[in-house]
């Protein structure tokens, strides 16, 4: 039977000093193994573990995000990559404002045309047969030039019919520039009449930044080269704006998964400066709350082994023991298993975990953080092994003075559950199976009279177990609602091991908070 240990420590007792020390040597040998796992392939997958928690972090603002950002693109050791992916996003979700510098540099794109007849096309053949006000993108900014200057560049236009036509007939008759032969124009625009890469019906056309689509890669390079090569101020204007209005998860998913180790190394240096997390007991059932924690304990970000192990453990228990379940990693895992069997052997002799928690008062934070946040995976760990029962999970409860409700997703089937008492012992537990038992028929009445049409529905209804069989645990069909956190949420078996560990995760350090504040 596993143990929460959820009674308070009894900071005097001296417990079973060989028990813990041996507990404390096999959380220690638990750890080399996770660091032989994570080197031996699991590095890749632990680094995403770590962005997806750093990107849940709520407590920096708009404005230190954008800090933390722009530190990070004028980092002299960081590649391209990171520019270039920040320069995607802002195409992808605000083209106008990219659009907006481009308008201001139009005369720029005189080379994004030149000699690419696909790039011609594309942007300047929208010619409506409805007239002017039709003509879309480039067509639309060629024929006003062309109307507004036409002393300098009719000449230059190149129509597909025996004559070409006179500005007067174009004029009464707009759906003409149909016959435009638009490549052959565009190219004597490049060489004759460079006045239209700078005019303002050009940079109009550009201004909302569809011009983006045709070759992302293009302006990618080009805005790069302004970012860096000329720190154009209007470009780097558009990036502050972007990152203040962005929202810090999504700048994470998106940008950390790309860089190089070392790069970041140098963002979590950087992300240091910005969390300053009080150490709040209500904040300790938050994941991202643990990681700022951390880091901002964590002197030496250089090497990020131990905040890649950290949050495995704390974070992302069920990917961490679904990793391991992974047939690559039969070895580690039979290891990982003896040691969790061990520990909870020599658990039961301790009886508590205040031996536990009075060796960690001796140790520094991120270190005391790693023992409990080991301990709590163990407990995770046998929380998950096969074949509890709806009697093993209430017992565990009732043992670790957790109160509890019943709790059913299909109300229609156990309609008097929701309302019953917290049951403090299993003789209530045994009590009530019987009440529920008696109520059965009559459920099952109410169910028929309310589906006659729909003989399926009932049926389907009725194939879930609804007794509390151990022998029969439908996670799907049970659930519970516990004082862990309020009766706040509905937790099936499939849940409890991950929730109950955090639990115990969370109880722990409040305990260790208060005493270290009771020794200062």
């Amino acid at each position: 039977m596993a143990q929460l240990f959820l009674s308070m420590p009894n900071w005097e007792d001296d417990g079973d000093v060989d028990s813990t020390k041996l507990i404390i040597s096999l959380l220690n040998e638990l750890e080399s193994v996770f660091w032989s796992l994570i080197n031996s392939g699991g590095r890749s997958e632990a680094r995403l573990w770590l962005c997806n928690t750093i990107s849940g972090i709520s407590s920096i603002s708009g404005d230190q995000q954008c800090e933390l950002f722009v530190n990070l693109l004028r980092s002299k050791r960081l590649s391209q990559g990171v520019a270039s992916q920040l320069l995607q996003m802002i195409f992808e979700k605000r083209p106008y404002k990219a659009g907006c510098v481009l308008a201001k540099k139009s005369y720029m794109l005189e080379k994004f045309f030149q000699g690419n007849p696909r790039r011609i096309l594309q942007w300047f053949s929208n010619f409506s047969d409805s007239g002017g006000l039709g003509h879309q993108k480039g067509a639309k900014a060629l024929s006003q030039f062309a109307f507004v200057n036409r002393d300098i560049c009719w000449e230059e236009l190149e129509w597909k019919g025996k004559h070409g036509q006179s500005p007067a007939m174009v004029a009464t008759k707009p759906h003409y520039f149909l016959d435009l032969d638009v490549q052959r124009t565009i190219e004597n625009f490049l060489e004759y009449v460079p006045e239209f890469w700078s005019s303002s019906e050009f940079a109009e056309s550009v201004k909302d930044g569809e011009i983006l689509c045709i070759d992302t890669k293009f302006f990618i390079e080009m805005f790069h080269n302004l970012m860096y090569k000329e720190d154009a101020r209007d470009v780097w204007e558009v990036i502050n704006e972007f990152l203040v209005e962005e929202s810090f998860s999504s700048l994470c998913q998106r940008l950390l998964i790309i860089l190089e180790e070392h790069e970041f190394c140098i963002f979590l240096e950087l992300l240091r400066k910005y969390i300053n997390p009080r150490m709040e007991p209500r904040d300790f059932g938050t994941t991202s709350y643990w990681l700022e924690i951390i880091l901002s304990r964590c002197s030496d970000c250089k090497s990020i082994d131990q905040l890649l192990l950290l949050n495995a453990v704390i974070n992302q228990r069920r990917q961490l023991l679904g990793f391991l379940n992974d047939g690559e990693y039969q070895d580690e895992h039979e290891k990982i298993k003896d040691i969790v069997l061990q520990i909870s052997s020599a658990s039961l002799k301790v009886n508590s975990l205040s031996m536990i928690l009075k060796e960690c008062l001796r140790l520094n934070t991120m270190e005391a953080i790693k023992i409990i946040g080991l301990n709590s995976w163990v407990i995770y760990s046998r929380l998950s092994e096969e074949g509890w029962t709806i009697e093993s999970w209430e017992s565990l409860f009732v043992s670790s003075g957790i109160q509890f409700r019943k709790s059913d997703k299909y109300v229609l089937l156990k309609h008097d559950e929701l309302s019953e008492e917290s049951r403090s012992d299993l003789d209530n537990i045994m009590s009530n199976r019987s009440r529920r038992k008696k109520k059965k028929k009559n459920r099952k009445k109410r169910r028929r009279n309310y589906h006659d049409d729909d003989e399926s529905y009932d049926n389907e209804l009725m194939d879930f177990d609804t007794s509390n069989s151990g022998r029969n645990l439908q996670s799907g069909a049970v659930s519970w609602l516990l004082s862990t956190d309020g009766f706040s949420a509905s937790w099936t078996s499939a849940d409890l091991p991950e929730h109950l560990s955090k639990h115990c995760l969370a109880t722990w350090m409040k305990w260790l908070v208060n005493k270290w504040s009771n020794m200062d």
